[in-house]
């Protein structure tokens, strides 16, 4: 289930709104910049199909480039990781946050290739004030004739620069990072954080496919 909801973020933020070919993104706001990441996103999809379609890896310099500024893979890397930061080697557990990295890029760029225009509805706008350092955004995905999927994206403020990033998805109540932490913990107990980062980068070089292509 959760492979199916892990990749939305990827759509929320191409999906919403009209074209904004060069918009200044309000990181300070996690409202407002994930309205805007999706104009600026969706935008550069519709002007680039050529290249995408000519080669669908190009989704993943997209994806780099557009997404993952506003996403804090860091900080749910160290959060997957848990109680096996104790201990680390310190090499090994970057090791684990850049295939953890190229994971979340590849996944984005897959997922992006179905997306079929699918209506998106925000949610109302979390309340925010100075103390506030976690928020949580609300979406809606309309995609009849299935049933509608609600999502919340988690959010965290940096202190020091007061700038917002998403680092977690709330789907049917189950958080996603937590999720995964239980899916992975396991094997990093077994066989070590750097096993289960050379899973994670050999998915990260998975070719993207395009669904009919040979």
């Amino acid at each position: 289930m959760f492979k199916k909801y892990f990749s939305w973020l990827a759509v929320i933020v191409v999906s919403f709104g009209s074209v904004a070919a060069d918009i200044e993104i309000d990181r300070t706001d996690p409202y407002n910049m994930m309205q805007q990441v999706s104009m600026h996103a969706f935008g550069r999809l519709k002007s680039e199909q050529d290249k995408i379609k000519a080669d669908p890896d190009y989704l993943k310099v997209v994806v780099n480039e557009e997404l993952m500024p506003y996403v804090n893979d860091r900080y749910a890397a160290l959060k997957l990781l848990g109680p096996n930061l104790k201990g680390a080697k310190r090499e090994d557990v970057l090791t684990f946050i850049n295939a953890f990295h190229g994971y979340l890029v590849t996944s984005y760029a897959q997922v992006l290739t179905q997306y079929d225009g699918q209506e998106i509805r925000f949610g109302n706008r979390p309340v925010i004030d100075d103390q506030t350092s976690i928020a949580g955004v609300q979406v809606t995905i309309l995609d009849s004739p299935r049933p509608n999927i609600r999502l919340e994206f988690k959010l965290r403020k940096d202190k020091k620069s007061g700038e917002w990033k998403a680092f977690d998805m709330i789907a049917e109540g189950v958080s996603l990072l937590s999720s995964k932490q239980s899916e992975w913990n396991s094997k990093i107990r077994q066989e070590g954080i750097l096993s289960v980062a050379e899973e994670l980068q050999r998915l990260a070089d998975t070719p993207i496919r395009v669904e009919g292509s040979k």
